[in-house]
């Protein structure tokens, strides 16, 4: 299995590449910007970028959707975001950004599947309505990637596009805490980190 992560923005935003195998076709997970570092990584393993995954809608999460023409999904109550740059809160800065691509809605527990690949959803509302986070059922399990939820030794913001500190804390403690120690989890900014690390460390 492929899976690579690359820092991107002004804000690190960490995009995943992820695919079963070389020379296979790739799902990308938040490509916040700099799609020529993308790009680079797709080329490094002969990858064809087949869909994108946003795991909230937040703009340095999804700066760089348009540029692949490729299906983008996201989470039904986020969906708005990519598409209003006040609600995406790039209307707050110079370069107002929305989505022009497809746009797929997603639901808690729907599966994604691609090429050997199957991701589960996770709908962990808080840092914002329709945020998710996303588990790797095949080829392998016990990874987790988290976004803005949940961070190594911290945890998203709530103060952000209606996002909510109750919301927030209930997620990571009844969806994410609930999954094995020895889950690897992949945050939307920062390092990884495992659950049972998050669970024993993090101050929530």
């Amino acid at each position: 299995m492929i899976l690579e992560k690359i820092s991107v923005g002004a804000l690190q935003v960490n995009c995943y590449i992820l695919a079963s195998q070389r020379d296979s076709r790739a799902i990308i997970i938040d490509p916040g910007a700099e799609v020529s570092k993308i790009r680079k990584v797709l080329d490094k393993y002969n990858l064809t970028p087949a869909l994108i995954i946003n795991t909230h809608g937040h703009y340095d999460h999804i700066g760089a959707d348009n540029a692949f023409n490729l299906p983008v999904y996201v989470h039904r109550l986020d969906a708005p975001m990519l598409q209003d740059a006040q609600l995406n809160m790039s209307g707050l800065f110079s370069l107002p950004c929305t989505v022009k691509s497809e746009i797929l809605l997603l639901e808690d527990n729907q599966i994604i599947g691609l090429s050997g690949l199957q991701l589960q959803v996770v709908h962990v509302p808080g840092h914002t309505a329709g945020g998710i986070a996303l588990l790797l059922r095949e080829p392998q399990e016990k990874i987790a990637f988290t976004g803005d939820t949940l961070f190594c030794s911290g945890i998203g913001r709530s103060d952000l596009s209606g996002g909510s500190q109750a919301a927030l804390i209930k997620s990571i403690k009844e969806r994410l805490f609930i999954l094995p120690d020895d889950t690897r989890i992949y945050p939307g900014h920062g390092p990884d980190s495992t659950i049972g690390q998050e669970k024993k460390n993090n101050l929530i």
